[in-house]
């Protein structure tokens, strides 16, 4: 069963991921930010994370740059609802620099992150 780990700092966006994934059959974890959810991936890795980027403490791109780093092999979706940039790039460009190995814009549709969590798993 593959594990999946949320960071999101929005407690209701959580639990209806939560649902959906569990709904389809994975092993789901939490995190409130990219700190807590860095800490609960060293202490069990996950076979995939849900990384939100705009978050207190620690925001989902410095999570995702920690992870690739001391977890090379950590395959992330990054996902976020903002439409800032950074430069030219907007947030979900520069995670997939970082190393995001797909992107999310909120609000999406449960199905499209049930398929691309369910493409996740098959690579």
């Amino acid at each position: 069963m593959l594990s999946v780990l949320i960071v999101d700092d929005q407690a209701e966006i959580r639990q209806l991921i939560r649902d959906a994934l569990e709904g389809a059959g994975y092993h789901v974890e939490e995190a409130c930010n990219g700190k807590e959810g860095l800490e609960r991936y060293r202490a069990k890795s996950a076979d995939l994370v849900l990384m939100d980027i705009v978050m207190p403490d620690q925001d989902g791109l410095e999570a995702i740059m920690a992870l690739r780093r001391e977890f090379p092999e950590s395959r992330i979706i990054a996902m976020t609802g903002a439409s800032d940039t950074i430069g030219i790039l907007n947030f979900l460009d520069v995670a997939k620099m970082f190393g995001a190995k797909r992107t999310l814009q909120k609000p999406f549709e449960l199905q499209v992150l049930l398929d691309a969590v369910a493409a996740e798993a098959t690579t």
